[in-house]
């Protein structure tokens, strides 16, 4: 009996250490796969696309939720204990190097397969360690109802004939200066929205915009962001970003010296309401557009390019990306790490998982197994997909995650306001940049 005994407890521990597998009610063996989620107001979607799971393949999905501004705290105490994720998310190349020891290489994964854009994936030199689950994407969003109105003039001296001819910064200043010239014809009050400056609602500037010649400049030096060879950073491409933030700044509907009062709010509502052509802004502005009273922009105008800025214009599409990636804890078991990829390849691909996807979490997603028509529904989210798929273009990805510091993009923002003030040279700005993005990055 006491024999037994210690086998019951020895057999009951082993249960209990080994929570990746159940039993169904018909006794076969179950695969759990538990799921820290990084979104709570995605929580109840994920409760039920885990039941559709287990109806559909047999297989239990765990999906716990982190709290608000918690995720990376949760996540090092689950991580201590038996309920450590099979699935969780990570941060960019920073996060990535936290949880180096976790991340699995998914190089030969079928999630990794029907990833649209190589780009989109986080990985070095060693492999694919993160899946991006949900991109968004920014550009100059442009209503072409006026652009249309500009080319009609019979008179225009520019040659270009649509905003579907604009693909260098030069073709876009061209048709810009051009436009302001005769605004007046065009019913505008400038070609640009307001660059707006307040601090705090600088961002589309000191991070969004920033983020190209950073991309560039890493590319170009093939800089491994997932190290500390990002600490070196020279601004080498700071004449191309003067170059169109001075295009931004002269063909505004307001004046330089009065930006640092401006929020985003303000341009958004400067191109709902038809008093400029232009705007920089991800497709994530949709609503601010469409939500603006007295709304004049149809939805079916509301178009989106690159942000030019002459670096690799011809090859240059929207910059797309995301700050959250997927990845398979490599330290359960192979069964478990089977199950988690199964799982993702399931609400990537499957009909169920799809319409989950697209209509209950709202993803533009970058998958190949979504067709146009699975998308959410609003003109920019269409425009950021049709440009994932367009030939000949390269994704600018989101390689602002990389970025030293909030304090760095603070002062980056700062030193931008006083530029556009006339307070301070462009010279001068290159260098405080290089010197801020050194110091915060412990160098």
């Amino acid at each position: 009996m006491r024999k037994l005994s210690i086998l019951l407890a020895i057999a009951l521990l082993f249960s209990l250490l080994t929570g990746c597998c159940q039993r169904d009610g018909g006794g076969n063996v179950q695969e759990t796969v538990r799921f820290l989620n990084f979104k709570p107001e995605s929580a109840s979607v994920y409760e039920e696309i885990a039941r559709e799971y287990e109806k559909e393949t047999g297989k239990k999905l765990i999906v716990e939720t982190a709290a608000a501004n918690t995720y990376e705290s949760t996540l090092t105490a689950k991580m201590a204990t038996r309920e450590a994720p099979a699935i969780f998310q990570i941060n960019g190349p920073r996060g990535y190097a936290n949880w180096k020891a976790y991340c699995k290489d998914l190089s030969q994964s079928r999630i990794r397969d029907i990833v649209t854009e190589d780009s989109l994936l986080l990985r070095t030199d060693e492999g694919v360690f993160g899946i991006p689950y949900v991109v968004e994407g920014y550009g100059i969003i442009y209503n072409d109802e006026i652009m249309r109105k500009f080319f009609a003039l019979p008179d225009k001296k520019t040659d270009i004939s649509s905003a579907d001819e604009i693909n260098s910064f030069d073709k876009l200043k061209e048709v810009v200066e051009e436009m302001t010239q005769r605004k007046k014809d065009l019913g505008i009050e400038g070609v640009f929205a307001s660059t707006s400056l307040k601090p705090g609602e600088d961002w589309r500037w000191q991070t969004h915009l920033m983020n190209i010649p950073v991309h560039y400049e890493f590319e170009k030096n093939d800089i491994d962001l997932a190290t500390d060879e990002v600490s070196d950073f020279n601004f080498e491409y700071a004449e191309n970003y003067k170059k169109i933030f001075d295009l931004y700044l002269n063909n505004s509907v307001t004046e330089p010296k009065m930006l640092g009062a401006k929020i985003v709010g303000d341009s958004m509502a400067e191109f709902a309401l038809g008093k400029c052509a232009m705007v920089q802004n991800g497709n994530w502005g949709y609503s601010q557009i469409k939500e603006v009273g007295g709304n004049k922009v149809n939805a079916e105008d509301v178009k989106m390019m690159p942000i030019y800025m002459g670096i690799d214009d011809e090859d240059m599409g929207l910059c797309i990306g995301t700050e959250g990636y997927l990845a398979v804890n490599k330290k359960m078991d192979e069964a478990t790490q089977k199950a988690a990829e199964d799982f993702l390849y399931w609400l990537f691909s499957s009909e169920t998982g799809k319409r989950y996807v697209t209509e209950g979490l709202g993803f533009i997603t970058p998958f190949n197994t979504f067709s146009e028509e699975e998308t959410p529904d609003d003109p920019l989210a269409k425009e950021v997909v049709s440009w994932m798929n367009k030939e000949g273009v390269d994704t600018v990805p989101w390689d602002f995650t990389i970025f030293p510091s909030q304090i760095f993009k603070n002062n980056f923002g700062s030193n931008l306001l006083q530029y556009a003030q006339g307070t301070k040279k462009w010279a001068t700005v290159k260098d405080e940049t290089v010197k801020d993005w050194k110091s915060e990055s412990g160098r």
